[in-house]
């Protein structure tokens, strides 16, 4: 049998179950196509085998529901799961993280179809866990690698639709950090992979160059970990323009509303990029120990720093096609490929593509 053909679900599926486990990044990637699915099923319920930290992010889209799971904790949390879904059974399951942990709750998930990546991507032998393979397509983005899961069910339709749901308190926490139409530079800083940050006084002088040519009103923003404080307190204390510090100081969905006020964001390869993305928000991203072009800010990727192919070069003597598609050169200096005019220069071509009339 060739398990690439398009499945034919009939009856219409009422139970689906979805594995993505990673981190924020990766499930605002499959926003849309949880969209597609619901609006292909109406009626199904689905449930989402999610990490706790994400859930809380995606506790804002409606109609879901979600298996939180505390990976901090997983042979605790295997265990609970295991219990909480001895009685039930799904229709299919979509088996989108390629990671022996997902693999092993995906055995807790009865399920007679279970669908997964074809062999090349499926890494981490995820292809033991599935029975059925989306179709194989190299060196796509994220993103679109999702869309082979909606197509293997006969969803063709590839709409960029993320809908969260913003409670009125993130709306009013938003408005009172960005209160007018002065053009607003969101700044988050950190990736929680240290190799991808970025110098803070890289940062700071970026923030100058936007405060005294553009007249932007400065935000950062970010977790609460002690790295991120650190380095928002080090980019203030290198900059003589004004700045908002709110790293560490807001929830996940006000975070999303403040990315939706501002005017653009900068950042590393990090959650926020793809949390803009899903606001509508530009992104200006700092990219050369990933590929954008595999893990960028998928409507930003014109606007990102692109190093990826110097970093490949200089740190494993390659092409980025040479490579694996996944691989990540996450090597001390590798950042400093990025200097600060070539982040000032995407800063003035954004902003006046903005003053331009379409």
């Amino acid at each position: 049998m060739n398990s690439h053909i398009p499945l034919v679900l009939d009856p219409p599926p009422r139970e689906i179950c979805i594995i993505r486990l990673s981190a924020i990044g990766d499930t605002c990637h499959a926003v849309p196509l949880v969209h597609a699915l619901q609006r292909r099923w109406p009626d199904a319920r689905i449930s989402w085998i999610i990490g706790k930290a994400e859930s809380r992010l995606i506790s804002l889209l409606p109609g879901i529901e979600l298996l939180a799971v505390d990976k901090r904790h997983f042979g605790a949390e295997l265990r609970r799961l295991r219990s909480e879904l001895a009685d039930r059974s799904f229709d299919v399951l979509l088996h989108m993280h390629v990671s022996l942990r997902a693999s092993l709750l995906s055995t807790l998930v009865r399920a007679p179809i279970k669908l997964g990546f074809d062999r090349p991507r499926a890494r981490d032998f995820q292809w033991l866990f599935t029975n059925r393979k989306i179709a194989p397509r190299p060196r796509e983005h994220v993103l679109d690698s999702f869309w082979g899961f909606a197509e293997a069910l006969g969803i063709h339709e590839r709409r960029l639709e993320w809908g969260f749901a913003l409670p009125a308190a993130a709306l009013e926490y938003a408005r009172g950090l960005i209160p007018d139409a002065r053009p607003t530079l969101l700044m988050s800083p950190c990736s929680s992979h240290p190799l991808r940050n970025w110098r803070a006084e890289y940062y700071a002088r970026v923030c100058e160059h936007a405060a005294r040519v553009w007249g932007m009103r400065i935000v950062l923003c970010g977790g609460p970990s002690s790295a991120e404080r650190e380095m928002g307190e080090r980019i203030v204390a290198q900059t003589s323009v004004p700045l908002i510090n709110q790293i560490g100081r807001d929830t996940l969905p006000q975070m999303l509303a403040l990315l939706g006020a501002a005017t653009l964001l900068i950042s590393p390869d990090s959650g926020p990029t793809h949390m803009a993305t899903a606001m509508g928000t530009p992104v200006i991203g700092l990219y050369a120990p990933t590929n954008p072009e595999r893990s960028g800010p998928y409507l930003s990727r014109r606007w990102c720093v692109d190093r990826f192919a110097e970093a490949a070069q200089r740190f494993m003597g390659r092409s980025p096609e040479e490579l694996p598609w996944w691989v990540k050169i996450e090597k001390p200096g590798v950042m400093d490929l990025i200097e600060v005019p070539d982040v000032t220069s995407r800063l003035d071509e954004l902003m006046r593509s903005k003053a331009t009339p379409p």
